[in-house]
C-alpha cells in the first residue's frame, strides 16, 4: 500500500522492493498517478493499511507518531492492538504505554500474538499443500514465501543468526528481513533467543 501514486516509488532507493512485490505480490495505492507522498498521504494510506490486518503492533511511537495514527484507525475499524512495553523514561516508549493504558493487548512474546488469535493448541492454518512431484529443498516449506525459503535456509547446518548476517547471506533488504523473521517466528520455524539472536527451531 503506497502513500503516493503508484507511478511513483519513494523513497527511490526502493525501486528493487517495489519491483519484487510487483512481480510476487500487488500494488496498491488510493492516490492519483503522480501524487506525491507527504504527510497527510501516509496518514490517509495507514487507514487502508489497519483496515487489512487482522491485528497490528506497535513497537516503539511517541504518543504523536505515525503509528498511534495507525493504531487509532485499528481501533475504529475492530481490529486487534497489540503494543511492545518500554522503558518508562523513553519518549519512544510512551505510546505504547498509553496504547496499553487504553485496552491494547500488552506483548511480550510472539505467543501472546498466537494466543489472541487462537493459532495456538493446534489452531493454526494448516500449511498450503505441496504441489506433486515438488520436493527437495522446498519439501514442506509450502507456507513459506520465497523471502521466507531464503531467510530459513541461511540457518542450514543450525546456525545462530543475527539479522545482519541474514542480510549478508541471502542479498535481501534489512526490511524484507525484519519482515521474514516475525513471520517465521509466528509460523514456529525459528525462535529468538534473549541477546536477539535466531535459531531454527527443527
Amino acid at each position: 500500500m503506497l502513500g503516493t501514486g503508484i507511478d511513483l516509488v519513494y523513497p527511490p532507493e526502493n525501486l528493487a522492493l517495489y519491483r519484487r512485490i510487483e512481480e510476487q505480490g500487488a500494488i496498491l495505492s488510493e492516490f492519483p498517478l503522480g501524487r506525491r507522498a507527504d504527510k497527510q498521504s501516509f496518514a490517509m494510506r495507514n487507514r487502508i493499511v489497519a483496515g487489512s490486518c487482522v491485528a497490528i503492533i506497535v513497537v516503539e511511537s511517541d504518543v504523536s507518531g505515525g503509528a498511534m495514527i495507525t493504531a487509532r484507525f485499528a481501533g475504529e475499524q475492530g481490529r486487534l492492538i497489540f503494543a511492545v512495553p518500554g522503558r518508562i523514561d523513553q519518549a519512544t516508549s510512551a505510546g505504547c504505554h498509553q496504547l496499553i493504558r487504553d485496552g491494547a493487548t500488552l506483548l511480550t512474546s510472539v505467543e501472546d500474538v498466537l494466543s489472541e488469535l487462537d493459532y495456538l493448541d493446534g489452531l493454526r492454518p494448516a500449511p498450503i499443500p505441496e504441489k506433486p512431484g515438488a520436493g527437495g529443498a522446498t519439501t514442506g516449506l509450502g507456507d513459506l514465501n520465497v523471502g521466507e525459503r531464503s531467510i530459513l535456509g541461511a540457518f542450514a547446518g543450525g546456525g545462530i543468526l543475527g539479522a545482519d548476517q541474514i542480510v549478508a547471506q541471502t542479498g535481501l533488504a534489512i526490511s524484507e528481513v525484519s519482515a521474514g523473521l516475525i513471520m517465521l517466528e509466528l509460523k514456529r520455524r525459528i525462535v529468538r533467543r534473549a541477546d536477539g539472536t535466531y535459531e531454527a527451531t527443527a
